[in-house]
């Protein structure tokens, strides 16, 4: 479950201040010294940064860190965040594996939203390079919004190959500039390992990125961690992520081997219906 945004939590000026008195300096032998943070200090954003099951004033948005770090998401209605609307933090520890996920309430219907992510290590205080996404609440009065889907990604060996672009169809979907986006089911496919390649029908040869996890079948919660990190280094899904808000439908590989799960209805649809329902 999401951390809900707590507007009694301290202030964006309360933390950086906190920030900067806990890692601008550092006592050595009795002697306040300066800290000079190197680019190696910093906690890293690992995966991108994404958002999803929006309504018409609330959207969750999620990031992960290479490290025990705590999560700094702030909003606001324009890109240059000269005002912020909230301000929230929650920790990303190493029981979920270093990610972290916020529910963000109280937004203004029918807004872009801005959101911008910074990790905190926990041992120094030093900051991450902030990551900026942003997504579309659910219009509050009647108007069109476009919306895109697809599913089935890294499926049946097929994975990344980066001499082709990718996973050029989420690319494709950005271009378009859709209010949200619908996945529907098997975001990984945890029962199909990956070869290095496999041979087209016209000769060519599709060459996998292959990783640890997705050399197996996926036995373990690393394992199936380990999925969806794949599918994560692929650039296009990363920038997608980034700038359009997903609504997930769940399917069986995604959760467990494809030959322990054929019973029927194990679909669930997930989108809001702040985005269908009609005007009042």
């Amino acid at each position: 479950m999401p951390v809900r945004a707590n507007h009694a939590l301290p202030t964006r000026r309360q933390f950086l201040t906190t920030a900067a008195s806990s890692g601008g300096l550092v006592a050595l032998g009795g002697i306040a010294k300066p800290f000079l943070s190197r680019a190696s200090d910093r906690p890293i954003i690992t995966h991108g940064i994404q958002s999803g099951d929006v309504s018409f004033d609330s959207g969750v948005v999620w990031a992960r860190a290479d490290r025990p770090a705590r999560m700094l998401v702030e909003t606001a209605t324009i890109e240059s965040f000269a005002a912020i609307h909230s301000s929230v933090f929650v920790d990303a520890l190493p029981e979920t594996d270093f990610t972290a996920k916020v529910l963000l309430e109280e937004l203004p219907g029918g807004q872009d939203i801005f959101y911008r992510i910074r990790f905190q290590d926990h041992s120094s205080a030093v900051l991450s390079e902030p990551r900026i996404g942003q997504f579309r609440t659910a219009p509050i009065d009647r108007r069109s919004v476009s919306f895109v889907w697809s599913g089935d990604t890294a499926g049946t060996g097929w994975g990344i190959d980066e001499a082709r672009g990718g996973m050029r169809t989420y690319a494709t979907m950005l271009n378009n500039r859709p209010d949200f986006f619908i996945h529907s089911g098997d975001h990984i496919y945890a029962d199909c390992p990956l070869a290095s390649h496999q041979k087209l029908p016209n000769g060519e040869v599709w060459r996998n990125l292959v990783t640890e996890e997705k050399s197996k079948i996926a036995e373990t919660l690393a394992d199936f961690r380990g999925n969806y990190k794949y599918n994560l280094l692929d650039k296009n899904l990363r920038e997608f992520n980034a700038q359009i808000p997903t609504f997930a439908q769940w399917d069986d590989r995604v959760s467990r081997i494809h030959a322990d799960a054929r019973k029927p209805g194990r679909r669930r649809a997930g989108v809001s219906q702040d985005f269908l329902r009609p005007a009042a």
